[in-house]
């Protein structure tokens, strides 16, 4: 994490560097995050609520990656993928809700100009990896349902540590040319955006000069990172219900079911609100509408996989009561 946070920093001060003097005539130093408005009460509220999501989301992930760690029986590459899911879901929602709710709390509500584009980058850079996670983890799961003879040998530890480091490698790659584009947009004022983050959306509407170019490549990016994986994952939850469906079993269909169903349903949530938001341009939604869709999929969504993709599996269960404490006698 280091070497991409001072590699980025090496970039952005150098390309920072040849901006023009006009540029730094009149030139924004900080941004305003307006965040939730309301009432202290309402804010208040929020800040309790938003903190509780992020308290379970670091305690429900922490202990997967720890039941995974100790518990050998999870050694394989199925439970690799979720414990590396479980340590991308920590940074992936620390990357926001911390200054998230400082802002709540703050009079000012300010973010340097550094600061936002450090935001902006890690937590889109972490929700792509996110994004090749999910697919990686659905081809896992059509690998081990449809070619389950053929799976040991397919999806072998050395292989799995191959997925995964092409996972957080690529996530990490996909998002410096969009933020070179954006931080070099001249900003002169007003610096005020009307969200609970960094997005490319309101730093656009700030810019001192349109930047159509900067805008199709953007929305073309976008587009391709979240559609890509998504029609992997679709695909393979489609062949592997075609699958399930055959299964003779009315109990072993039903479980099945519910597997794939509620994998489905965080899957759909995520990528549901990320094509709302990024890949709809100009979709007309409020600033509180955007504000609320983004809360789900950077706050929300970080507590769901966890509690979908692993109370179902019993070698998980057992293992999380376990690291909590609460180990039962074995006959």
């Amino acid at each position: 994490m280091n070497v991409h946070y001072y590699s980025f920093l090496g970039l952005f001060c150098l390309l920072n560097s040849f901006e023009t003097p006009e540029q730094n005539k009149a030139c924004v130093t900080e941004f305003v995050l307006l965040g939730f408005p309301g009432q202290r009460e309402t804010q208040n509220f929020l800040f309790t609520l938003i903190l509780v999501f992020y308290l379970l989301t670091l305690l429900s992930n922490g202990a997967i990656i720890c039941a995974e760690k100790w518990d050998r029986r999870l050694h394989t590459p199925m439970y690799i993928l979720l414990g590396n899911f479980a340590f991308l879901e920590i940074w992936y929602v620390s990357s926001t809700v911390p200054n998230m709710l400082v802002n709540i709390l703050s009079e000012t509500k300010t973010i340097s100009f550094s600061g936002c584009f450090f935001q902006f980058y890690f937590f889109f850079s972490l929700g792509t990896t996110e994004c090749f996670f999910l697919s990686v983890m659905a081809c896992d799961q059509y690998l081990a349902i449809c070619h389950p003879l053929h799976y040991p040998s397919i999806m072998t530890r050395k292989f799995c540590v191959i997925l995964v480091c092409v996972c957080w490698m690529s996530g990490f790659l996909c998002y410096p040319v969009p933020i070179v584009l954006i931080s070099q947009l001249p900003f002169c004022g007003p610096n005020i955006i009307d969200h609970i983050l960094c997005d490319p959306g309101p730093l656009f509407a700030l810019a001192c000069v349109p930047a159509p170019s900067a805008e199709l490549i953007c929305y073309t990016f976008n587009s391709v990172i979240i559609f890509g994986p998504f029609l992997s994952v679709l695909g393979s939850y489609t062949l592997v219900l075609r699958v399930v469906l055959r299964v003779p079993s009315g109990a072993g269909r039903t479980k099945a079911f519910s597997t794939c169903g509620s994998h489905l349903m965080v899957v759909s949530l995520f990528y549901g609100t990320l094509m709302v938001m990024y890949v709809s341009p100009a979709s007309g939604n409020t600033a509180g509408m955007q504000k609320i869709i983004t809360l789900v999929y950077s706050a929300v969504t970080p507590l769901l996989n966890p509690l979908i993709y692993s109370l179902q599996n019993k070698d998980m269960k057992d293992a999380l009561k376990k690291v909590l404490g609460l180990r039962i006698s074995q006959n």
